[in-house]
């Protein structure tokens, strides 16, 4: 990786450190003077997680994640290089903005884990715990950057140590796919090892079940790919049941582990978007985001993406099936619900009635809007914060949800008997029967997948999902359309800010 605007960004951001996930960074350092005490430690490491929240990144998930598949559309003037996303048009690709800002956003949070990886574990005055744990949650994190980076770009450059000039910078693409995710994997174990678990979840951070999910999660992404025989991945050397029996022991530590108590499934279907609840039990890894932040990635304005341009003023949703109406802002119409995912639901599912809005009322409980008509689609509330000011919220991605885990844990084991007890919970807390009983392991995948579109639904998972099965050709109209080949869509390609400085990169 070497350009000079990524490099500049990684280099800076050695130099700084933040205080707090909510609070601006601050001060210069060099090796003389900092990394010396246990505030130095804990700043290093929330400076990781700083870099995920920038704007360009977390916009970046639903577009990378949502925005390109046929559940969503953007408004008619979105910016260039989302339409190109949303279109598939792979000629723009190379120079695409939003590719472009994910891929260095991305290198920005490895370089910050490299730095806490090296320096903190060397302060061996520090007590061993809070060390270890720091260390831990690094290893997380340039895993959860090399997952997310691999999966858009493919065999991408693999910086393991610090890059502090430029002439360290120059690294050449991974020698093949195996290499990029055993360094995943590895680095997760290296996490899972050094991490303790948080007894109430800490938002913005992650422990050793973080560390367990995602493992869970990239075994199950690298063996469904390799068994769909998505381009490059089915060359890969590994046994693909190895792999789903990898992701059902992993995930077993987060869902079928007496000694864990900390995460579950919530019951209550609308409290895991209740921005005031930010540390329920479904929260293994949740972006930190409040509305009394000072700059935007500090507070979030995710909700104005989601939510149609109304009135201009304050509108009201009615909670579920309760006569409880909450205000929120109107919206920017930015990410807009496509019809045909809307009615794809079963009959009664909650996580449609619930999750969705067709219908916005004023203080009084009177009917404002509803679809079809004023309002223009049924949009997400996923992301509601009724205490808003102004444009700012806190509402947050959600980045690795107990339920996720969950329906990772059943689609690698297949019909048994804890995979059936965690679909049919989750299908329960939205008003849906059992699945079918007998199933075969075929059916059943196909279920918990099925299961999975609704679920995770606007959660940045989509577009994976379908890259993971083979089926980003076959599924999306924009693909279908243009004639275009799983092969053509399996990467992104590494832009072109990166390649043409680093001739190594292939």
């Amino acid at each position: 990786m070497k350009t000079r605007s990524v490099i500049l960004s990684v280099v800076a951001s050695l130099a700084v450190c933040a205080c707090s996930l909510n609070e601006y960074p601050y001060g210069f350092y060099s090796e003389n003077n900092f990394y010396k005490t246990e505030a130095d430690a804990l700043a290093a490491t929330n400076f990781i997680y700083d870099a995920i929240n920038y704007i360009e990144y977390s916009r970046a998930i639903v577009f990378l994640g949502d925005m390109n598949t046929d559940a969503m559309y953007p408004k008619g003037d979105a910016t260039t290089s989302n339409k190109e996303l949303d279109g598939w048009k792979s000629a723009t690709f190379k120079t695409n903005t939003t590719l472009y800002n994910f891929y260095k956003y991305s290198y920005i949070t490895i370089n910050r884990a490299n730095s806490v990886i090296e320096n903190v574990g060397a302060m061996k005055d520090l007590d061993e715990g809070i060390r270890n744990q720091y260390v831990g949650e690094a290893y997380f994190m340039r895993a959860f950057s090399y997952f997310n980076l691999t999966r858009n770009f493919g065999r991408v450059p693999m910086h393991l140590g610090t890059v502090r000039k430029l002439d360290e910078a120059t690294v050449g693409s991974a020698e093949s796919l195996d290499e990029v995710w055993d360094r995943i994997f590895s680095d997760l174990d290296k996490a899972i090892e050094l991490t303790g678990i948080y007894p109430v979840p800490v938002t913005g951070r992650t422990d050793r079940i973080a560390a367990y999910s995602l493992a869970a999660i990239a075994y199950l992404y690298v063996a469904s790919a390799k068994e769909s025989g998505v381009p490059q991945y089915a060359d890969m050397a590994f046994d693909v049941a190895d792999y789903y029996a990898k992701a059902v022991e992993y995930a077993g530590h987060v869902v079928d582990d007496p000694a864990q108590t900390t995460y579950g499934l919530d019951p209550n279907l609308m409290d895991i978007y209740d921005v005031e609840k930010p540390t329920g039990p479904e929260h293994i890894f949740l972006m930190s985001m409040d509305r009394t932040g000072v700059s935007e990635g500090q507070y979030s304005k995710i909700s104005k993406m989601y939510i149609p341009y109304i009135a201009g003023g304050t509108v009201y949703l009615k909670q579920g099936d309760t006569d409880v109406f909450i205000p929120t802002h109107d919206g920017w119409s930015e990410y807009c619900t496509d019809p045909a995912f809307y009615n794809g639901f079963e009959t009664g599912d909650l996580r449609r009635k619930w999750l969705f809005c067709d219908t916005v009322y004023d203080a009084t409980g009177a009917v404002t809007a509803a679809y079809p008509g004023k309002l223009t689609y049924p949009f997400c509330r996923k992301f509601i914060d009724p205490q808003f000011v102004g444009d700012k919220t806190s509402t947050k991605p959600f980045l690795i949800r107990f339920s996720e885990v969950a329906l990772t844990y059943a689609e690698a084991a297949g019909p048994t008997t804890k995979a059936y007890s965690l679909v049919n919970a989750i299908r329960h807390r939205a008003g849906l029967g059992d699945l079918p009983a007998g199933l075969s392991v075929a059916q059943f995948r196909d279920a918990v997948r099925k299961e999975r579109v609704h679920e995770l639904a606007f959660e940045g998972k989509g577009c994976y999902d379908l890259r993971r099965l083979n089926k980003l050709h076959t599924d999306i109209t924009a693909a279908r359309e243009q004639g275009l080949t799983a092969e053509d869509m399996v990467f992104y390609p590494i832009p072109s800010l990166e390649t043409d400085l680093n001739p190594y990169i292939d």
